[in-house]
């Protein structure tokens, strides 16, 4: 085997992205290497590059960025959890590392808050997955279901998971009616999964590109807020007084603003999943008073990672993802920053 590899890296001291060639990492105990065979780009990989207030913690150093992966095992850490993993299976994982996997947060918040303080997110501080292989702790990654190909699954697990229970987390009853603001990587997986939830979905967005994958993916009715001034209204009326719930995925304050206007009153939740750059503001007179309820969801853990990868390959959601090749990547920066790509980007590896 190989001894280096090529990496995209992230370089805080020039805010630019390189293509490295770097090492290949040694798994640990109780970690996997994984040939990488798809790696796909969030909007937060983004935010390294972008002015960040809202609490993201970078490193001082050259990392590799991308925290969605899949791929394969070509070698197992020593360690028991490492070891039930068996190598060329499919894998798919999560991007947590350093956390205990065993405390209140680990297991029903988020590994962010662990209370070791010592986690890192692969991508941001600690190196991710646009890279020919990647180490992963074996407690995040599952083997993917038959039916889901690992050149083209990375995008399930963030994109995939996070749009799930966006969605499920709303706890609405078959048939109700949930607003989808932003189609874009995660909001086009979200449509897909309301649907299969048998909700009824209007689905916002400022692209009619993106509207149109709305449209592809189920939705009932789409409008375009940059447009439209009067979408909030004509939301009201063909849902009926309003929506029960409006999951935002973009990074728009703006459309946060905007969602308690689509809301049907004394019933509505804006669940929080898009992060914007400035802090999100909500009347306190309308929370004390229940007009509507605010929540939030994250990427979240390997306690429930395994639910929304059956759940996709059970009812044959996938990610609508545009292949690049891997010297691409300020390319897919590129079209996502000026908001001109369409569901998911990815690199496919050879």
């Amino acid at each position: 085997m190989k001894k280096t590899m090529l990496a995209q890296q992230y370089d805080p001291r020039d805010n630019k992205l390189h293509l490295n060639e770097v090492p290949i990492p040694s798994p640990r105990e109780h970690e996997i290497l994984v040939k990488m065979e798809c790696a796909s780009l969030c909007h937060t990989d983004v935010m390294l590059f972008e002015p960040n207030g809202q609490g993201l913690l970078f490193g001082k150093d050259p990392v590799t960025i991308g925290h969605e992966g899949s791929g394969r095992v070509v070698a197992t850490g020593s360690g028991e959890v490492a070891r039930k993993f068996k190598e060329g299976e499919p894998v798919g994982f999560i991007c947590p590392v350093d956390s205990c996997f065993d405390c209140h947060a680990c297991r029903n918040v988020h590994n962010s808050f662990c209370i070791t303080g010592k986690t890192r997110m692969q991508g941001f501080a600690a190196d991710g997955y646009f890279a020919e292989y990647a180490v992963v702790d074996a407690r995040n990654a599952i083997v993917l279901p038959e039916n889901l190909d690992p050149k083209y699954s990375a995008p399930l697990f963030c994109a995939g998971i996070t749009a799930y229970h966006g969605i499920v987390d709303c706890e609405l009853a078959p048939g109700s009616w949930i607003a989808i603001i932003g189609c874009g990587g995660l909001g086009h997986m979200g449509i897909q999964y309301a649907k299969a939830l048998n909700y009824k979905v209007v689905a916002v967005d400022i692209t009619e590109a993106a509207l149109e994958e709305a449209k592809s993916c189920g939705a009932d009715y789409v409008f375009n807020s940059a447009t439209d001034t009067e979408y909030t209204k004509k939301i009201v009326e063909v849902t009926g007084g309003g929506a029960l719930a409006a999951v935002n995925f973009t990074a728009s304050k703006k459309s946060y603003d905007d969602c308690p206007a689509i809301l049907k009153p004394a019933h509505g939740l804006i669940m929080v999943v898009g992060i914007p750059q400035q802090p999100l503001q909500f009347n306190g007179l309308d929370l004390a008073t229940g007009r509507y309820r605010v929540k939030g969801t994250n990427n979240g853990t390997c306690y429930n990672l395994r639910e929304p990868i059956e759940f996709s390959a059970k009812h044959n959601i996938m990610p609508h993802m545009t292949a690049f090749k891997f010297e691409e990547v300020p390319k897919m920066i590129e079209l996502m920053t000026s908001h001109k790509a369409q569901g998911r980007m990815g690199v496919v590896f050879d």
